[in-house]
C-alpha cells in the first residue's frame, strides 16, 4: 500500500481536480489518496461556496479515498501557515508516502531551491527583503525582490526565472509546502505536477480546464446551469442537491452588514489585535470601511500595493470570527493532536484502520465524541471549527437557524 496526500479546497471539485487526483495516483505509484480539505472559509480569505460536507461527497464521488477536515485555524491563512498547517497533519498521520501538489512552473527542483533558501534565510537575502520591506513593498513582493537579487549575486538560478515563479499562486503554495516539509524533517516524499488550462485566479471561460475562481463566479452570476460543462457530473449533481436544501450559495458580499456591524463596534486596540494588522492598518480599516457599504468596495479602499486582496479579506474573516493573533500563534505552537473526517469510501476506511496503529491522533467521525476526549488542545480547535461552520450557514441568510450542524451532519460514507 502506498498513500498519497494532498492539499485542496475544491471549492469546487473540477475537472483540473479531476486530473490532478488521477495524475498524482499515477505518477506516484500510489495505490490511496487522502485530500486533506479546507472547510468553511478558504485560504484566500472567503466563504466556501458550498459547506465542507458538500465538498467532501464531490471529492469522493469523484474518486479521492479518504477526505480530512483542514481546520479552519489553518484554512484562511498565509500560504506559509496554511501549508505547514496541512503538512503538520499530513505527516502526522504516519501513512502518508507522497504528497502531490499543483504547480504553474511543474519544476521540483527549482521549486525546492527556492524552499530551502526562503527556509534558511542566509544573511544577503535577509538584507535585500529588508531593504525592499523598508520600501513599503508587500512581504510576498519583497521576497520575489530579494530572492532575485539573492540568486543573481550567488549565480544559482536566474533571478527572472526566480520572480517569474514567486508571482504564481501555486508555485508559491508549492514553496511553502516544501518548506514545512523541510523543517519538520518528514520523510514524505513531494511531487509536483504542472497545472494546465486556466491560472488559479482566472475569472474567464477559456478552452481547457476552467479555474475555480471563474467557475464560481458563473455560478454567482448566472446559477449552476451554467457551469454544466465544466465540471464533472458527480461534482454538478452535489451542487444541484446542495442548490435544492439551502438555495443560496456563499460569498463574502454576503457578510457585508455583519462585517460593517463589526467594524463599528470595535475600537482600534481591539482591531490592533488581529493577526496580520500592524504599523496603523487598523486605522486604514476602521477609515475605509466607514466609505462603502459594498465589501467589494472596502476591499478594495483598504488594499495598497503593502496590503494585498487575499491578505485583507483574511483579516476580515478572522474578525467575523473573533480569532486574534494571539490565539492563533498559540495554536499553532501545538502538534497535531487529531484528524476530523469529513468523507471516505472502503479504501479510505482501510486508511483508518492504518492511522490508528501508526499514530497517536484521535480520530474524530463524530464531533460530539470530542468532549469524551478531555483535551484542551482539540477543544480549542474544534470550538473554532464550530464557530465558523455556525457563521458559514449564517452567510447565506435563510429563514430556518442553522447552527451546531457540526454536531448534526454526519461524514459521507460511500
Amino acid at each position: 500500500m502506498k498513500v498519497v496526500g494532498l492539499i485542496t479546497e475544491y471549492n469546487p471539485f473540477h475537472f483540473g481536480h479531476k486530473y490532478h487526483l488521477n495524475k498524482s495516483m499515477n505518477l506516484t505509484g500510489a495505490t490511496h489518496s487522502v485530500a486533506i480539505m479546507s472547510s468553511s472559509f478558504v485560504q484566500r480569505g472567503e466563504p466556501s461556496l458550498v459547506d465542507k460536507w458538500t465538498k467532501a461527497k464531490m471529492a469522493i464521488d469523484n474518486g479521492v479515498d479518504l477526505v480530512i477536515e483542514l481546520p479552519f485555524v489553518y484554512s484562511c491563512q498565509s500560504a506559509e501557515l496554511f501549508a505547514y498547517g496541512a503538512i503538520s497533519i499530513l505527516d502526522a498521520m504516519g501513512i502518508i508516502d507522497y504528497i502531490s501538489f499543483g504547480s504553474e512552473s511543474g519544476d521540483l527542483q527549482s521549486l525546492s531551491m527556492i524552499s530551502q533558501i526562503l527556509l534558511d534565510e542566509p544573511l544577503p537575502y535577509k538584507e535585500y527583503l529588508k531593504s525592499y520591506l523598508s520600501k513599503g513593498l508587500s512581504y510576498p513582493v519583497s521576497r520575489s525582490l530579494a530572492l532575485g537579487e539573492y540568486l543573481k549575486s550567488n549565480k544559482s538560478m536566474s533571478s527572472y526565472s526566480s520572480m517569474n515563479i514567486l508571482k504564481q499562486s501555486n508555485n508559491i503554495l508549492g514553496i511553502e509546502y516544501l518548506k514545512a516539509i523541510y523543517s519538520l524533517n518528514s520523510k514524505i516524499k513531494p511531487f509536483t505536477i504542472q497545472r494546465k488550462g486556466a491560472n488559479y485566479n482566472d475569472q474567464e471561460i477559456h478552452s481547457g480546464f476552467a479555474s475555480a475562481t471563474a467557475i464560481r463566479k458563473c455560478i454567482l452570476d448566472n446559477g449552476i446551469s451554467s457551469i454544466i460543462d465544466l465540471i464533472p457530473e458527480e461534482s454538478y449533481n452535489r451542487l444541484q442537491e446542495y442548490e435544492s436544501k439551502y438555495k443560496v450559495f456563499n460569498s463574502l458580499d454576503n457578510y457585508t452588514l455583519i462585517i460593517k456591524y463589526l467594524l463599528l463596534l470595535k475600537d482600534k486596540n481591539q482591531l490592533n489585535n488581529i493577526l496580520d494588522i500592524e504599523n496603523g492598518l487598523e486605522n486604514r480599516i476602521i477609515e475605509k470601511s466607514s466609505l462603502y457599504n459594498s465589501i467589494e468596495k472596502i476591499v478594495g479602499a483598504i488594499t495598497t500595493k503593502r496590503y494585498p486582496i487575499t491578505r485583507i479579506q483574511r483579516i476580515l474573516i478572522h474578525l467575523l470570527n473573533n480569532l486574534d493573533g494571539n490565539t492563533i500563534r498559540e495554536l499553532y505552537s501545538y502538534v497535531p493532536q487529531y484528524i476530523r473526517i469529513l468523507g471516505a469510501n472502503k479504501k479510505g476506511l482501510e486508511l483508518l484502520k492504518l492511522i490508528k496503529e501508526n499514530s497517536n491522533l484521535s480520530i474524530i467521525t463524530k464531533f460530539a465524541d470530542y468532549h469524551k476526549l478531555d483535551n484542551k488542545v482539540i477543544n480549542k480547535f474544534l470550538d473554532f471549527e464550530q464557530m465558523s461552520t455556525d457563521i458559514f450557514f449564517l452567510g447565506l441568510g435563510l429563514n430556518e437557524s442553522l447552527v451546531k450542524m457540526d454536531y448534526y451532519i454526519s461524514p459521507y460514507i460511500k
